[in-house]
């Protein structure tokens, strides 16, 4: 074959592994920077819109936020306050109203710094922009995740103080307690029981629903604080109309915790997330799908700038992914990101 040949032959060979790539690829795509960059921002979408909560102030003060994206005018709002300013909170949607839960706060005066774990429980109307008492929680905690099935809400996981301690807060020199407690919530009836609890405690995880079953991915175990805790990348299955927790699924491929993650087309995604050991502290760009019908996951595009406490959600065909911190915890200095970017789904 002469040269000419070959190159026409390594031509087509390069266009043929080349063509998929292009021809339909999913896509990060850059959004209006968000105004007021935190990191442990939380997202939930309700009727067409991206709603971002609470943020930390520097030394764990909870900053409260609240602001509404549009995606039709790629423009952000700043509605009122949350009712209550705390982090760490777990959000749901559910009929169009948004509901919170639980979380943290900062001590009295003149405890130290610290996150004393709450059970108050909101709702949020975004139409009103108003928040709405509801019965509190039975268990205080924080950094736990909240799912709907079966329009009831399940709120899983998190840490909160140990049985006994003298402190109403944990910070890294005290006694915590990582749970495993699984309690539902009826918006119809504004009650709560308790469910059989999650095998493997744990907190700052991802959550999904996909055919009336709760995945709860990857978070850290052993504390909430993730310099003395260790991440993992388990996945366990809860069953709410058996209360039961089902055999594990496939491990995520890339452990980590402080993760953003949310369901489109029966797919669990799951966006950056930090991770410490030893000899690494670091936040994650990855973003990896875990599909429940094959139990397996897929590695996709990464996000341009890595962060952690990430909010997320799915509107349409777009996964967003919105601020956070481009570093992991603990160093000292907060370098939030104004990145506001959407995966655009093919």
């Amino acid at each position: 074959m002469n040269r000419t040949a070959s190159f026409k032959s390594f031509s087509l060979l390069l266009l043929t592994l080349c063509a998929p790539l292009v021809r339909g690829q999913s896509k990060w795509v850059d959004l209006a920077p968000f105004p007021d960059p935190r990191e442990e921002v939380m997202g939930e979408a309700a009727n067409g819109k991206l709603y971002v909560f609470s943020g930390l102030i520097p030394l764990w003060h909870p900053a409260g936020l609240v602001y509404e994206y549009d995606p039709a005018t790629n423009q952000w709002t700043k509605k009122k306050p949350m009712a209550l300013p705390s982090h760490h909170v777990a959000f749901c949607e559910h009929d169009g109203k948004i509901y919170a839960f639980g979380g943290f706060v900062y001590p009295d005066p003149p405890a130290p710094a610290g996150w004393v774990p709450i059970n108050n429980a909101w709702e949020y109307d975004p139409k009103n922009d108003s928040w709405k008492a509801l019965a509190p929680m039975p268990t205080k905690r924080g950094a736990a995740v909240a799912a709907e099935a079966g329009g009831k809400i399940y709120v899983i996981g998190g840490a909160t103080t140990a049985p006994g301690a003298k402190e109403p807060y944990i910070n890294f020199t005290t006694r915590q307690n990582v749970v495993g407690a699984v309690e539902e919530y009826d918006p119809k009836t504004n009650t709560w029981r308790t469910r059989t609890s999650m095998p493997t405690p744990r907190n700052h995880m991802g959550i999904g629903t996909v055919n009336g079953k709760i995945y709860v991915i990857g978070g850290r175990v052993g504390a909430a604080f993730i310099s003395i805790a260790s991440d993992i990348s388990l996945v366990e299955i809860y069953n709410p109309s058996t209360d039961i927790w089902e055999p594990p699924g496939a491990r995520m491929p890339t452990a980590r915790s402080a993760v953003a993650s949310a369901v489109y087309n029966g797919k669990i995604y799951v966006a950056g997330g930090e991770w410490q050991d030893p000899v690494v502290q670091t936040a994650f760009r990855v973003f990896e799908a875990y599909d429940p019908a094959t139990n397996t996951w897929s590695t996709l595009p990464p996000m341009a700038t890595p962060r952690h406490g990430v909010a997320g959600a799915v509107i349409g065909k777009r996964f967003y992914a919105v601020s956070g911190d481009v570093q992991s915890s603990g160093t000292g200095v907060a370098v939030s990101t104004p990145a506001a970017t959407a995966f655009e789904f093919k």
